[in-house]
């Protein structure tokens, strides 16, 4: 691989404005040898005696030997006379230093390319060592930040655990007798959080030269230094409405920061500094490749300069850059050995290789057994669809007088995992083309670092759960046709409610087998938009709620399975669900769970955040909710008021839903970008695309009207599966939505140079009476 595709594939996702523009300079250097060969001279030849051959002149030139040695009397090089540029540090009014290069070679011919070459190479460098001056000096202020915080977490675990430390058999110290503060050095290194007696390897290692010192002040009982209490009565508890009980404390005004010294209260601190930890330890390690990255590109376009000028530039530049901030600071290292350190000790009691495990969590491997049992699985469920379609032409099933009780009963049932795989299978194709035009979607839905599915894991799922769900379908369809197997009527009914149930045990299996992360990650965040108002809301809970109000006829295929199980007569195949009034309203509530649980989120949103958008966006989902009851009602009692109504909200809601998914969620229609129409940076290169995907979205949501249009059903569809189509193509909507929607998202982070997920810490310091 090249080094131009090698460093896009390591950059930081979100900070790729912030590196060096090395396509651009390696563009410049192809107009410098482009010019180079436009005006280079013909090369000199010599002819033998004869004229027949021609050689260089180069060829007849005397033999300089294998090794460089200099002839006797020659001048020794001086090296200034090979300078080619000298490095300058300018000094500007209200910043810092910058670096400027002068190229003392602009009289020759084509020395204006080169000076431009050298001027947009001393902007680049400029741009990358601000923003790395920028970012350490953050990470510089976070670790200050962190290292009170550890300071409060061991003066707590002091509280809460109250360890009587033996030095030796006659001498106990008692935690309480602590060093006063005023006593403690107020300059710190960042990280320094407290000595303790056990010590790293890494710090044993270190400690050897001056083994004779350290060894008599390890055995010295006054060498431990106990963490001082008087930190904790400048600390309260830092409270987030994140939780159920949090947010309701919250809104009652009950909730207390003071410390109650309790277990429970300093696991939640462990928890949360630990997540800290992780965190901060993942900043350092993108802030370190950044470094390495951009001075690595900076040797190479250096050196495809001297290649194709033939001068010598490239080390006067190198050893200005090495001289550096960026390439001689060796903060961040430190910082990440002593994260290291800090985590190992405080957090997995000494197990470093636990403690790593914490810190770099391995990537899954990609495996030839998840291809091939996707591609096996995928291979049976097209046989199983054959198999389906020559079942019931062999049968003559669509003339059958059976066929509007089956597809009123039995195919409501099947169509419920039909619905599920189509969403599945667009959400690989999703994650796929993330991948492929590099949308950081692990960090935008919050997964944890190699616990993300990609679209084979997705595939595989999609296909297995089709293959279960044929499977079934053909059988019940076989048992109904064979003569032998129609006594086993109850079996033959139960075969739907029975895969049902497989499918709830695999999803909320405990053990570690089928993705068990990604399950419980699936889980935790829908019960997070079950109880919308109550969690803090994020990415993932509005994410899923949004595919959730595209799974509405998903929604009631479970409502149905109750009715037609439980009030329904299964074994003949009949049900009254339609006829009963509980089950119509329960029809509209299931229906607006999700839109509703949007429509909180937002308003909590509006409430925490105070953003007038989240305000326009609740409006839009009422609005929503208001159109579907009004269908719903227009579909079970019909007449012209109700199809006014329906008519009416439909026609504005899906307005307003288009125009938000295309300007607000897409981020397109902007007249003046620099992509006319749609906007200024675009990931995929092919701007018809975009197009395409608006003309799609905006024929689809119009098919929400079918139902005011009374298209109930067609000649040669059911009513039913009429139905299911129509939801079908809601799912393909709503995939095409998601792709667009979280490119929008990745911009919106590249542009912030968001990369990182904001971890509240437990302690909150009271400056005032720390002071």
């Amino acid at each position: 691989m090249k080094f131009g595709k090698e460093f896009a594939s390591q950059m930081v996702h979100e900070w790729q404005e912030a590196y060096m523009d090395y396509n651009y300079l390696k563009s410049i250097l192809k107009d410098i040898l482009n010019f180079k060969k436009r005006n280079a001279p013909p090369s000199e030849v010599a002819a033998t005696s004869n004229g027949s051959l021609k050689r260089r002149i180069s060829m007849y030139r005397a033999f300089s030997g294998l090794q460089a040695f200099s002839f006797k009397g020659s001048p020794v090089n001086n090296n200034h006379e090979d300078e080619v540029i000298l490095v300058n540090t300018v000094q500007q009014e209200g910043s810092e230093g910058h670096h400027q290069t002068m190229f003392l070679m602009s009289s020759e011919q084509g020395g204006e390319y080169e000076m431009v070459f050298f001027k947009r190479l001393d902007d680049e460098f400029n741009k990358v060592l601000s923003f790395y001056k920028k970012k350490v000096g953050q990470v510089k202020a976070e670790a200050d930040e962190l290292s009170k915080q550890m300071d409060a977490l061991i003066a707590l675990r002091i509280m809460v655990d109250k360890p009587s430390i033996e030095m030796h058999s006659t001498q106990v110290i008692d935690p309480s007798s602590v060093v006063p503060i005023h006593l403690r050095s107020p300059v710190r290194s960042h990280m320094e959080v407290i000595q303790e007696v056990e010590m790293t390897s890494e710090e044993t290692l270190e400690d050897e030269s001056t083994s004779g010192k350290r060894n008599s002040t390890k055995m010295n009982p006054m060498g431990f230094r106990p963490a001082p209490l008087e930190v904790l009565d400048n600390v309260k508890i830092n409270i987030e409405p994140a939780t159920p009980v949090s947010t309701l404390k919250n809104v009652i005004k009950t909730s207390k920061s003071d410390l109650s010294y309790s277990k429970e209260e300093l696991r939640k601190a462990e928890e949360q500094i630990r997540r800290a930890f992780v965190e901060f330890y993942q900043k350092l390690r993108l802030l370190k490749s950044y470094s390495f990255l951009n001075v690595l590109a900076f040797s190479k376009i250096m050196k495809k300069y001297d290649k194709i000028t033939s001068r010598k530039a490239s080390k006067s530049y190198l050893e200005m850059i090495d001289k550096s901030y960026l390439g001689s600071s060796d903060e961040v290292a430190k910082l990440l050995e002593r994260v290291e350190a800090t985590f190992i000790k405080h957090f997995v009691n000494g197990n470093r290789r636990k403690g790593m495990k914490y810190l770099r969590p391995q990537a899954k491997r990609e495996t030839h057994r998840v291809t091939f049992f996707m591609g096996l699985f995928s291979g049976c469920s097209i046989a199983l669809v054959a198999a389906i379609v020559v079942s019931i032409r062999a049968g003559n099933l669509l003339q059958h007088e059976g066929r509007g009780q089956y597809m009123d009963n039995i195919f409501p049932l099947y169509s419920l995992f039909g619905y599920i795989v189509l969403h599945m299978l667009m959400y690989a194709g999703n994650v796929y083309y993330w991948r492929r035009f590099r949308v950081n979607y692990p960090f935008i839905f919050g997964f944890k670092q190699g616990t993300e599915l990609g679209y084979r894991q997705v595939l595989l799922l999609a296909s297995g759960l089709s293959l279960l769900a044929l499977a079934a379908a053909l059988s019940h369809l076989d048992m109904d046709m064979d003569p032998k197997t129609r006594k086993f009527e109850t079996v033959t009914e139960l075969i739907p409610l029975g895969l049902v149930i497989v499918l709830l045990l695999i999803v909320f299996c405990p053990l570690n087998i089928i993705y068990r992360s990604s399950r419980f990650f699936l889980l935790r965040t829908a019960w997070h938009c079950i109880c919308a108002p109550l969690y803090k809301v994020t990415l993932p809970d509005f994410l899923l709620a949004d595919q959730l109000t595209s799974q509405v006829q998903a929604i009631r295929s479970l409502q149905f399975y109750v009715c037609y199980y439980v009030w329904g007569n299964f074994r003949t195949r009949s049900n009254k669900c339609q006829e009963s009034s509980v089950y119509q309203i329960l029809y509209i509530v299931v229906a607006i769970i999700p839109f509703w649980s949007r429509f909180i989120q937002c308003l909590r949103r509006l409430f925490e955040e105070k953003d007038s958008m989240q305000g326009l966006n609740a409006l839009k989902y009422f609005s929503t909710i208001v159109a579907l009851v009004m269908r719903t009602l227009y579909d079970q009692k019909r007449g012209t008021f109700w199809r006014v109504m329906a008519a009416s909200t439909s026609g504005i809601t899906t307005v307003a839903n288009t125009y938000w998914d295309l300007v607000i969620d897409w981020g397109l229609l902007q007249k003046n970008s620099r992509n006319r129409w749609l906007r200024d940076k675009l990931l995929v290169p092919h701007k018809i695309v975009y197009f395409v995907a608006i003309v799609l979205d905006i024929i689809l949501r119009f098919v929400w009207m079918q139902l005011v249009l009374d298209i109930r059903e067609l000649p040669f569809l059911h009513r039913k599966a009429f139905v299911a189509v129509v939801a079908c193509l809601e799912i393909l909507r709503r995939g095409i939505w998601n792709f667009f929607r979280l490119e929008n998202e990745h911009l919106n982070n590249v542009g912030k140079y968001r990369a990182f997920k904001s971890v509240p810490l437990p302690f909150n310091y009271d400056e005032d009476k720390s002071q």
